[in-house]
């Protein structure tokens, strides 16, 4: 259940992101925070998977302002020993 999650909001968090990563030349606040979510990955090969899904879907939709402020929110708060309560998820965007 878990896993299932996390790939969901891995992608739509990546979707979030790839026009603004792409004309600032670093990464947008949302690609961040995919990547601090794969950092999360229960191994190597799992992580290296997350990684690569949220590099291919970076470049299928651009992101609004307004996208990258709740993903610049939800950066510092996420925390992969708390991702498994309630409340972590909500601090990474996984649960509303």
């Amino acid at each position: 259940m878990f896993a299932a999650s996390m790939r969901r909001f891995i992608v739509t968090a990546a979707l979030l992101c790839s026009a603004l990563s792409g004309l600032t030349g670093c990464k947008g606040a949302c690609r961040e925070l995919s990547e601090k979510l794969c950092d999360c990955s229960i191994n190597s090969v799992e992580k290296e998977l997350c990684l690569r899904r949220a590099g291919q879907e970076e470049n299928r939709v651009e992101p609004t302002a307004e996208d990258e402020a709740v993903c610049e929110e939800l950066v510092e708060g996420c925390d992969c020993r708390a991702i498994e309560t309630e409340e972590g998820k909500r601090a990474c965007g996984l649960s509303r």
